[in-house]
């Protein structure tokens, strides 16, 4: 059945400076711009989530996309074609950073994950963080972490990931970090 007022998630590749202004608006905004730029950002990883309204079957019968998008809640991870359908600008943001950690093995860390207002609560956020786990997961990271608001540790939760540590600040925000083991 075919519903005009589907909407479609993409998850793709971007480049860092895609990031900054979903970053600003949603982590920092009463900080300069710069703030949110990260120094190591060449060196990371960065993904868009991206919606795209469509008229199209996306229960994988046929349609305009052939059943490869996902209604919202589940996502098509598109990291090499821009789907020109798609929202110019991303809803939801993250940036993966691996490195080897002081052990000797992979570990990822992702960073400055954002999701515009009008667009939490939808699965959005969700699916891009599964997205990132996976390709932390196939870079060969065995550990995934990230230092977390306080206010967010139910959501990284319900990914596996625990908390560690004391609580600390940046600024006068209170965080805690979130790590999951991914392969031994």
């Amino acid at each position: 059945m075919t519903n005009p007022s589907s909407q479609i998630l993409t998850i793709r590749s971007i480049p860092a400076s895609e990031t900054y202004t979903l970053r600003h608006a949603v982590l920092w905004p009463h900080k300069p711009l710069s703030y949110v730029q990260l120094p190591d950002d060449a060196d990371g990883q960065h993904f868009g989530a991206f919606i795209s309204a469509t008229a199209a079957d996306t229960t994988g019968s046929g349609g305009k996309h052939g059943g490869g998008e996902k209604t919202i809640g589940e996502a098509r991870a598109n990291d090499k074609d821009r789907d020109e359908s798609s929202s110019s600008e991303p809803v939801s943001i993250i940036s993966l950073f691996i490195a080897e950690g002081g052990d000797g093995e992979k570990q990822a860390r992702f960073r400055k994950f954002a999701t515009a207002a009008s667009s939490q609560g939808k699965g959005i956020g969700s699916a891009l963080l599964a997205h990132t786990i996976e390709a932390a997961a196939r870079a060969g990271a065995k550990t995934i972490w990230c230092d977390a608001r306080q206010s967010a540790l139910p959501f990284y939760r319900r990914f596996g990931m625990d908390a560690a540590g004391e609580v600390f600040f940046k600024g006068d925000v209170p965080y805690l970090r979130m790590s999951k083991r991914l392969s031994d």
